[in-house]
C-alpha cells in the first residue's frame, strides 16, 4: 500500500502522545510515527498533538482514526477522554504500547478504552486480556536513522555499546570483560562512568550515535531490563527493541546478545550474528573483528532488509491491514 493506492482519502488522522515516563529511546520514536502514517494516508491528512490536546483535536478535525502511542504511565496521562470523544465521532480508535512489557501491570489505563491495541513485544501482547490485540514490533526511520556506506570511512572503535547502564547490561559488560579490555571498546550512557577506562557516562544526541555507529567496528545489542510496572507477570522481553532496527539502517554491524530466538523473526544469522556467553563473543571478536569483506557484507544484508521490511512505514501499513480486515476502516476505492 502506498499514498497513492492507499487510504489517504478516506479522511484524516490524529496521532497523540504523552507519557513522561517513556524511556529516553522510545520518546524518540514519536517523532518517526508520523512519517509512517504520513507513507500511507498522505502528507497534511495526519496532525500530530499532545493528549492534553487531543480532546479538543477530534472535535475540530473530526478523524476517522484515532492514533495514540507511547507510554501509559503515569495515571495523569488519562486517555479515556480521548477515546470518549472519538467514539463520539466515529472515529475508530488505536494505541501502539511501545514500552511493553515493562509497564503492564498498568495497562488497565488504555486496555478497554481502543478499538484496537498494538503491543510492541511478541511474549508482552498475550497479557492483554481482551480481543483485537496485535504484535507490532517498533522499527527504523530512513530520515533519522539511514546512512549510505562509505567504505573510506576510518573506524576507530572496535566495540561500541550507547545505552543507559542498566543491571542486566552491566552484568554482560562484566562478563566480557576480559576480552573487552583488550580491545578499543567504547560504552557511554549514564552509569558506565565506574567500569573503568573507555566506559563514560555522556549522554549523546541521536545524531551523534549515528556518527559513532560509522566509526565502529562491532556494536554490541544488549536489552534493557528497566522495568516501571511489570511485578504481576513478571513477564520477560522478548521483541528486539527500536534500536536494533535503527543500527542496522544505519549500516552497523552489529553482535546482539541472544536472550530468545526471536531476532531471526526479522534477520537472518548472513545479517546480525549473536551471542550469548563470553566463549560465543570471543568466537565473534575473532571471526568478524578483522575481517573487514565479512562484516561489510553482512551490515549491508542487513541495512537492505530493514529497507525492506523494517521501516515505520512498513508497520504502519500493517496497522491499516489491520484495521481493514477488522471493518474498522474502509478498504480503499
Amino acid at each position: 500500500m502506498t499514498a497513492e493506492t492507499g487510504p489517504k482519502a478516506m479522511g484524516h488522522v490524529l496521532l497523540c502522545s504523552g507519557g513522561r515516563y517513556e524511556s529516553h529511546a522510545n520518546a524518540q520514536v514519536r517523532k518517526t510515527i508520523k512519517d509512517g502514517l504520513e507513507a500511507c494516508f498522505g502528507e497534511g491528512n495526519v496532525t500530530s498533538v499532545d493528549i492534553s490536546s487531543a480532546a479538543a483535536s477530534i472535535r475540530l478535525l473530526k478523524p476517522v482514526l484515532v492514533f495514540a502511542m507511547g507510554s501509559y504511565l503515569p495515571e495523569s496521562t488519562y486517555y479515556g477522554e480521548v477515546s470518549r470523544e472519538a467514539k463520539k465521532h466515529g472515529a475508530t480508535t488505536a494505541f501502539w504500547a511501545t514500552e511493553d512489557p515493562y509497564e503492564q501491570d498498568a495497562n488497565y489505563q488504555i486496555a478497554y478504552d481502543f478499538d484496537v491495541i498494538f503491543s510492541c513485544d511478541r511474549w508482552g501482547h498475550h497479557f492483554y486480556q481482551r480481543d483485537r490485540v496485535v504484535h507490532l514490533p517498533l522499527g527504523a526511520c530512513p530520515k533519522l536513522h539511514y546512512v549510505p556506506f562509505n567504505d573510506r570511512t576510518e573506524k576507530t572503535i572496535d566495540v561500541l555499546f550507547c545505552g543507559v547502564a542498566f543491571s542486566s547490561r552491566k552484568e554482560v559488560a562484566r562478563n566480557l570483560m576480559p576480552v573487552l579490555e583488550k580491545l578499543n571498546t567504547r560504552f557511554i550512557g549514564p552509569g558506565w562512568g565506574d567500569m573503568g577506562i573507555g566506559f563514560s557516562d555522556a549522554r549523546i544526541e541521536k545524531k551523534e550515535l549515528i556518527e559513532l555507529y560509522s566509526r565502529s567496528k562491532i556494536v554490541l545489542n544488549l536489552g534493557r531490563s528497566l522495568h516501571f510496572e511489570n511485578k504481576r507477570f513478571m513477564i520477560a522481553p522478548s521483541t528486539p527493541g527500536p534500536r536494533t532496527f535503527e543500527a542496522a539502517l544505519a549500516g552497523a554491524f552489529q553482535a546482539f546478545h541472544e536472550e530468545t530466538y526471536e531476532l531471526r523473526r526479522y534477520y537472518g544469522a548472513d545479517e546480525i550474528p549473536v551471542f550469548s556467553n563470553r566463549r560465543d563473543f570471543e568466537t565473534l571478536i575473532d571471526t568478524y573483528l578483522y575481517d573487514d569483506e565479512k562484516r561489510l557484507a553482512m551490515a549491508r544484508k542487513a541495512q537492505e532488509r530493514t529497507q525492506k521490511e523494517h521501516l515505520y512505514k512498513h508497520r504502519l501499513q500493517r496497522v491499516v491491514e489491520y484495521l481493514q480486515s477488522e471493518k474498522l476502516l474502509p478498504q480503499p476505492s
